[in-house]
């Protein structure tokens, strides 16, 4: 099911963990990476799968994520051996290449699940797919590559400024330069030519709450199903800008209803549009998401 929000969690923090219930986002990633220093990377790692054992799967209130270290990083395995045994509901991996990292830490899945005796295939991936400069000619690669674990795609540009030696991603009047807009614009595409979600990057500015709900917006109507939160004042913007509206779930029911007076064709037609096939899955999923977010 679509993931509105996804709230980041310093995997080391007591307070934030003890927090983190009450937060209202849909997913929660509990961070064992860039959030913990290096010298609090071992206590992280007794500290997240003990929040994740307490809270068995049908118990959760938010899906329960865990972004690892990278998988050229000796941290990485060792994060999966102590967090897959508490069964998180996905793995965020950063600074991931293509769809070989994206394979790779399927294989390690596979194992660790039958080590853990856990139904294969249970936990998803998310990978940050344009953190390093050869991550975005591969964004395109992952329609091929029939990951089964791949949940959707997400950008970053923090990390793909410093791989680059950019001195900045934001040009003077606050938006994206040309190559972050770039590679923003290849992520929703290779998303959705995959065949998965595509969910925009965090909004740096916290404190603009108003700036935030309107970016949110215009990136749903973009294609995009979702937003990575940085701070818990975000979440309750970013769930509304992805929800659909009134009128949004009011026409869906309308197309739907005009493909089923008509159940043998490929197209209709409603006010005065041409609709098909397209139309209709994008309905039955608006409504989806209506079901769940009500």
């Amino acid at each position: 099911m679509t993931i509105r929000s996804f709230m980041f969690v310093p995997g080391d923090s007591e307070k934030k963990l003890g927090k983190a219930d009450a937060l209202g986002a849909d997913a929660l990633i509990l961070d064992l990476e860039d959030a913990v220093a290096p010298a609090r990377k071992p206590a992280a790692r007794e500290m997240v799968p003990a929040f994740l054992a307490a809270r068995p799967p049908a118990a959760r209130q938010a899906q329960l994520w865990v972004r690892i270290n990278p998988l050229a990083t000796p941290e990485a395995l060792a994060d999966l051996a102590a967090v897959v045994p508490a069964a998180p509901d996905g793995i965020m991996i950063p600074k991931a290449d293509g769809p070989a990292d994206v394979a790779r830490l399927s294989h390690y899945l596979d194992a660790l699940e039958v080590q853990a005796g856990l139904e294969r295939g249970g936990i998803r991936i998310l990978p940050v797919a344009t953190e390093t400069a050869k991550a975005p000619f591969a964004l395109g690669d992952y329609a091929a590559a029939r990951l089964e674990r791949l949940y959707g795609l997400t950008w970053g540009a923090e990390d793909l400024s410093s791989a680059i030696g950019a001195s900045g991603n934001l040009g003077p009047d606050g938006e994206w330069t040309l190559t972050y807009r770039l590679v923003r614009s290849l992520t929703l595409l290779g998303a959705h030519a995959a065949g998965v979600e595509a969910v925009e990057t965090l909004y740096v500015d916290f404190g603009d709450p108003d700036g935030l709900l309107a970016s949110s917006r215009a990136a749903r109507a973009e294609g995009f199903s979702g937003r990575i939160a940085i701070h818990p004042s975000q979440v309750a913007a970013i769930n509304e800008a992805f929800t659909p509206s009134v009128a949004e779930v009011d026409g869906a029911r309308r197309v739907i209803a005009a493909f089923e007076a008509e159940p043998d064709a490929g197209t209709v037609q409603l006010d005065g549009r041409m609709l098909d096939i397209p139309h209709l899955n994008q309905a039955r999923r608006t409504l989806a998401t209506h079901e769940k977010y009500r």
